[in-house]
């Protein structure tokens, strides 16, 4: 025969036995077992209870289970942070990179995890992220490109990664531009095609690519269209026909 189910009562005595909060925080209601636990090896338990109960997650920030810590740390004063910047666990070091403040980042700046770097390069102040253009994580370079000074860009012009170069000639300003005419990119040049000013967009009438040829021959001045009355495309020949008669 099956053993009959323990009772509410047997059940919390089993499970809350030997916790220290079973005489305090139980009866108050701050905790319950199966649903807010912090004896328990699930995260929403262990959020829940120190949701309710933050001001004893520095007790859990050095705690053997990684989930524990990783879930006090989004609940800890800030300043009993630190060490925890070179915590075992990478979710632990996460959940601290977005929490710490700004000038304790420099120790992430390397973190071996790029989701670490990722959040670092997210918050660093822009002035400081130079450091990381040369992450090897693309993903990482890509939150640099986004942040850093416009003005401080042309190390990344000829960045490896695609991505990162998309993000470079959106932010560019537009009189550098020219320093990505000939990107190998079919993509990153039509940016570059986008944003370019009039006179350095001739640099692109000889473009490969119709479509680059087809943006250039929409805002290069008049006088440089001659050539393209013999493009290959009707569409680029169209437009620098329709320019010609109206200039």
């Amino acid at each position: 025969m099956p053993e009959p189910a323990l009772g509410k009562s047997a059940a919390v005595e089993t499970v809350c036995s030997g916790c220290a909060f079973a005489g305090s925080l139980l009866d108050a209601g701050r905790c319950r077992p199966g649903e807010v636990c912090i004896q328990a090896l699930h995260s929403r338990q262990i959020d829940g209870f120190l949701k309710r109960n933050p001001e004893l997650a520095e007790n859990y920030l050095y705690d053997p289970h990684w989930e524990r810590r990783a879930i006090a740390a989004r609940y800890a004063a800030q300043s009993a942070l630190k060490p925890l910047l070179f915590d075992d666990d990478e979710a632990v070091r996460r959940t601290v990179a977005y929490r710490v403040p700004v000038s304790w980042l420099d120790a992430l700046m390397h973190d071996v995890d790029r989701e670490v770097r990722i959040t670092v390069a997210d918050r660093l102040p822009a002035e400081k992220l130079e450091a990381m253009v040369q992450d090897s994580d693309y993903l990482v370079r890509v939150y640099v490109a986004r942040r850093m000074p416009a003005g401080r860009l042309f190390r990344m012009i000829a960045d490896p990664d695609e991505q990162v170069r998309k993000e470079v000639a959106r932010r560019l300003p537009p009189q550098s531009l020219a320093l990505m005419a000939y990107d190998e990119n079919l993509q990153v040049r039509q940016i570059v095609a986008e944003r370019m000013d009039p006179s350095s967009a001739t640099l692109l009438l000889r473009d490969r690519e119709w479509l680059i040829r087809y943006l250039a021959a929409a805002k290069v001045p008049p006088e440089a269209l001659s050539e393209l009355l013999e493009d290959p495309v009707e569409e680029v020949r169209e437009v620098a026909r329709a320019r010609l008669a109206g200039s």
